[in-house]
This record gives C-alpha cells, sequence and structure tokens, in this order.
C-alpha cells in the first residue's frame, strides 16, 4: 500500500487542527508564543503550556521548522551519501516536527524518541504522528532539557529551535550529552545574529568533542565571520496556511523561513567544496556568489558566460546550496 510522503501527510495533518481552531483564539495565542520565542531570556518552565497553545504552535510553527530542519537535513545527507539513520533522537522536539523532516528525508523505519518537557505538545505530537505509518512506534517522553539530561545512544540527534530557550550550562550540557551518545548532530536555530552565536557556540563544542562539520561549512575549522560584524544563515521557502496570513496581515502565499544551523559528525563526510551564503545576484552576463571556502574564507566571485556550464550553473544556484568550483571562477 503507498502512504504519503511525509511532508504530505504533515500538511493535511496540520489542515485538520487549523478547521478546528477559533481564528481570533489562534492569532492570540500564535502572537502571544511568537513574543515568547522571540525573547532573549531562557525560560525556565516550558513555553507550551496547554492544548490551545500547542495547537496554535503546531499549525503556525511546524510548516517553517520542517522546512528549515529539511534543508539542514538535505545539505547533511548530500555529505554523507549512502548513510542512514538507524536510530533517532530529537530533543526539545516539542510536537516532532524534526522527526517528521527525518522521515521525509531518509526512506524506512528507525527508532524514533521525542524528548521534551511539555506534556501538552507530546502528547498533539503522538496524535499527528498518528497520520503516518512510519511515525506510529515513535516513543514520546518528557523529559528535562538541560544540565542533567542523559542519552542513549543513537545515530542522529537533532536540536531544533531550543538553544534559545537555555541558559549557557543547559546549552553547553545539551551539546555535550548529544555529542557523547551520537553518531552525527543536526543543530537548526533562528536565523538572527543571536541564533548564528548560538549555533557557532555549538559549533566549536562539537568540533571540540571530535566532530567534523559536515554542512554548512566546507571546513570545520573557525568560522570565518567575524563576530558582530555579520551571520551565516539561510532560508527555506514554506507555504503560508491561511493561520499565516490571518496572524500576519499578508496574502503572499509562501514566506521565507531564515535559520542557522549545523550538521556535524563522527562519520567519514565530504563537505562541500564550497557554499552560497547569500542570495546569489544575476547581472547581464554575470552572477555573483558570495561564498564560504575551504580556506577559511568569504570570497565574492564572479562567474561569466564565458565559463559555460559553470555560468548556467551560476544562474540556477540559490542560497544555500554547495558550489562546486571554489578555483576556476574569479574572486573579486
Amino acid at each position: 500500500m503507498n502512504h504519503p510522503a511525509p511532508a504530505d501527510a504533515l500538511r493535511a495533518a496540520l489542515a485538520e487542527l487549523v478547521d478546528g481552531l477559533p481564528p481570533r483564539q489562534a492569532a492570540q495565542a500564535v502572537e502571544r508564543l511568537i513574543g515568547h520565542y522571540r525573547g532573549d531570556t531562557p525560560t525556565d518552565a516550558p513555553i507550551l503550556r496547554d492544548r490551545a497553545d500547542v495547537v496554535a504552535y503546531a499549525a503556525y510553527r511546524m510548516p517553517a521548522t520542517f522546512a528549515a530542519v529539511r534543508s539542514a537535513l538535505d545539505a547533511f545527507a548530500d555529505a554523507v551519501p549512502g548513510w542512514a539513520p538507524g536510530s533517532h533522537v530529537d530533543l526539545g522536539g516539542g510536537t516532532g516536527a524534526a522527526t517528521w523532516a527525518v522521515g521525509d528525508t531518509w526512506e524506512g523505519s528507525r527508532a524514533v524518541t521525542v524528548l521534551d518537557w511539555a506534556e501538552p505538545a507530546l502528547a498533539l505530537g503522538r496524535e499527528i504522528a498518528a497520520a503516518h505509518p512510519a511515525l506510529c512506534d515513535v516513543r514520546w517522553q518528557r523529559s528535562r532539557i538541560g544540565a542533567a539530561l542523559t542519552l542513549e545512544d543513537t545515530d542522529l540527534v537533532t536540536v531544533s529551535y531550543v538553544l534559545n530557550e537555555l541558559t549557557a550550562a543547559d546549552r553547553s550540557a545539551l551539546v555535550d550529552a548529544a555529542a557523547g551518545a551520537a553518531q552525527a548532530v543536526v543543530i537548526v536555530e533562528a536565523g538572527t545574529p543571536d541564533g548564528y552565536a548560538r549555533v557557532i557556540e555549538a559549533r566549536d563544542r562539537l568540533v571540540a568533542a571530535g566532530f567534523r562539520v559536515a554542512a554548512p561549512c566546507p571546513h570545520s575549522a573557525a568560522c570565518p565571520i567575524v563576530p558582530g560584524t555579520d551571520w551565516c544563515h539561510f532560508a527555506a521557502r514554506v507555504s503560508r496556511s491561511s493561520l499565516h496570513r490571518q496572524v500576519k496581515g499578508g496574502s503572499l502565499a509562501y514566506e521565507d523561513e531564515k535559520f542557522s544551523y549545523v550538521a556535524a559528525t563522527r562519520l567519514p563526510a565530504s563537505p562541500a567544496p564550497s557554499r552560497v551564503v547569500r542570495r546569489p545576484q544575476i547581472r547581464k552576463g554575470q552572477v555573483l556568489l558570495d561564498l564560504c571556502e575551504p580556506d577559511e574564507q568569504l570570497l565574492r566571485r564572479t562567474v561569466t558566460k564565458r565559463h559555460g556550464d559553470l555560468y548556467k550553473a551560476a544562474r540556477d544556484a540559490v542560497w544555500g546550496d554547495a558550489w562546486p568550483d571554489a578555483v576556476n571562477s574569479p574572486a573579486e
């Protein structure tokens, strides 16, 4: 029997949730939650307090979280071809967006555990997961995400939009626990200067623990971005639901989710030769690419028509893509 892809099944399950939401209540809950998630102060209690909060969060945030994590996993899978996780722990996974993204990236079944401290989020995650057979056996477990966290060995740990809720000590403990348990760790945060700083902090700890960076960086050395001058982030396009349009007052059918991430592993990995770190600028007869390169530099390279197939590839390149050539196109 053919089942819908995880992305399609998740979209259908969320649409059903939205249909049952009183519009005004949903919009108010979403706006309150956005305020919490944009805050700079870590919380000492679950942000998702009850089913109303969780339904509003799932309908509004799960598509964006799914898209961002899916993009990061794509880059990781490209760097570690032929590998698929046989087990997965989603730390602070809430309603399970990253679990859906893992299922959409790698076919087949695997042992999955979602850990979160908000029981209403876990309950709704379990309910939504019933929409897809591959997720029916996921274990949804309440756990304090912080210094006391202990993990059993697993192939993959995902941590998405969690570090901003933790103190510095708890962030360090979480990353150390993930590094001690997993073969691969993928961390996603908001694509803001603060989100990027948290990702870099986690990246440094993972490298110190013996991991190599598989994506987005083409190397595991220090990030060449000078702190306070810029930040590394990417974008994933998300279809807007009616709830999105109601809350934001917009008419576009999509929005771009900005995110920062690191995917690191103990496995053999082949990172991208270089990475497009800004939207390519297409001009008459040339494309300007801002690239992070393997020699720990950020460079702008110009690809022109005389580069033939490389020029065609540059015109098709998008923000976040691996770029195959860091030598033959001139740097500005």
